[in-house]
């Protein structure tokens, strides 16, 4: 059974989205402030935190930037804005997903389901696999570059994934985002780009002269090894 933190500062909310996902077999923590927010997604109790952005005592932003310094659990950003600017600096800094207020529990539900069957989907036997600078370790799930561990969130450790057992192959935005994303994922392919150029500033020691992380124009991405 997995646990989903809510962080949220209206109690009705809250009580509505406990209601509901309890009746879908998950187990609720709440926190209604950023502080206790972050103090509970550190702990290692969530399978998966729903993070509002408008939040006492620290915004969900800092809140996600602080995750992100030590946690790879995945992150629903809930933002009441609609602006783009907002999603955007949502995946930026580490979201895995976001949902805008108002939304259907139903829609919530299936992103919710989405991410923890993507997390749970990349546990696999242990064993190390080598490609050029890159050490692959699926049953530690870590990535590691020229003997240093990658600091990935679960995304970008998927999308990493995804191009070191396909390395050289151009993939593209599109495929990207229905083998990685998932096909139930709601979001546009400008969380692709996003997820892409945070990745390659973890990879490349110039993310303006990439060696590794590659983009071939009009096509997609692929990663030369």
């Amino acid at each position: 059974m997995s646990t989903i933190l809510i962080v949220e500062d209206e109690k009705s909310i809250v009580d509505l989205i406990s209601f509901n996902l309890k009746r879908e077999g998950y187990d609720i923590l709440a926190a209604y402030d950023g502080g206790k927010g972050l103090e509970l997604a550190l702990s290692g109790r969530a399978d998966l935190v729903l993070l509002d952005v408008m939040l006492p005592v620290m915004d969900g932003f800092e809140v996600l930037r602080r995750i992100r310094q030590s946690s790879s659990v995945p992150v629903i950003m809930v933002t009441a804005r609609e602006e783009e600017q907002d999603k955007i600096l949502g995946l930026e800094t580490g979201a895995d997903d976001y949902i805008t207020k108002p939304f259907s529990i139903k829609e919530m539900a299936a992103r919710i389901k989405a991410n923890i069957r993507r997390t749970a989907g990349t546990q696999k036997p242990q064993g190390g696999d080598t490609y050029g600078p890159f050490r692959l370790d699926k049953g530690l799930q870590s990535i590691t570059k020229n003997g240093r561990a990658l600091e990935l969130t679960q995304r970008e450790y998927d999308i990493l994934c995804y191009f070191l057992e396909r390395p050289a192959q151009v993939v593209s935005r599109e495929e990207l985002m229905e083998k990685v994303w998932g096909y139930d994922y709601y979001g546009d392919l400008r969380a692709v780009d996003v997820a892409m150029r945070r990745l390659r500033e973890k990879l490349e020691d110039d993310p303006a002269e990439p060696r590794y992380l590659m983009t071939k124009r009009g096509a997609g991405y692929y990663l030369q090894v």
